[in-house]
């Protein structure tokens, strides 16, 4: 697992780039690799993508995510509905994809909400271990910002909802590879 971060991979951070050089390793010899916002950016920065901030500023909230139209192969996504609730909150995003890579789902705001990097590696923008509370914290802890920005953090927080499809995605991935995750 590759998680989020406060951090934003433009940064290029000493620990950041090091991590991008691991996951390259990681990738060579096939590992089970999941990135999760940060960690999809930074999965997607070290295979040759573009990382940079999302057009149109932050995306926070409940969203829906639309599966692309050729994941009926994928053992992933291919078990998730054409359409599903995620959580996001995110500034940067993957604005190009890597050589190779596969994009599976995207949001209204964001084209690159999931991606395959290959048999083992897949990220996500949204956040599968996030349930609505958490999510909820999110926005009460952005707000300010999110009111500067010119988002209404009050319509946000009351859009939250369930996502249980992008939970399962996580704990489909887990399984898959022999890892065990508590249900929560």
């Amino acid at each position: 697992m590759i998680t989020g971060s406060a951090a934003m991979v433009t940064e290029r951070a000493t620990w950041s780039e090091r991590t991008a050089g691991w996951i390259r390793d990681a990738m060579d010899v096939e590992l089970p690799l999941f990135g999760v916002c940060y960690g999809h950016q930074l999965m997607a920065h070290a295979l040759g993508g573009r990382v940079d901030y999302l057009p149109g500023g932050r995306e926070i909230g409940t969203q829906s995510i639309e599966l692309s139209s050729d994941v009926a192969h994928d053992p992933l996504a291919s078990a998730l509905p054409a359409s599903f609730r995620a959580h996001t909150t995110h500034e940067q995003s993957v604005l190009e994809p890597p050589p190779g890579s596969a994009i599976l789902a995207r949001s209204a705001r964001d084209p690159h909400q999931l991606l395959r990097y290959g048999p083992n590696a897949v990220s996500a923008q949204f956040h599968p271990e996030f349930n609505a509370d958490v999510m909820r914290a999110y926005i009460k802890r952005k707000h300010a910002d999110m009111q500067r920005e010119g988002a209404d953090p009050q319509q946000i927080f009351s859009a939250v909802a369930a996502t249980p499809f992008a939970r399962r995605l996580l704990r489909r991935f887990s399984r898959r590879h022999g890892w065990s995750v508590a249900d929560g």
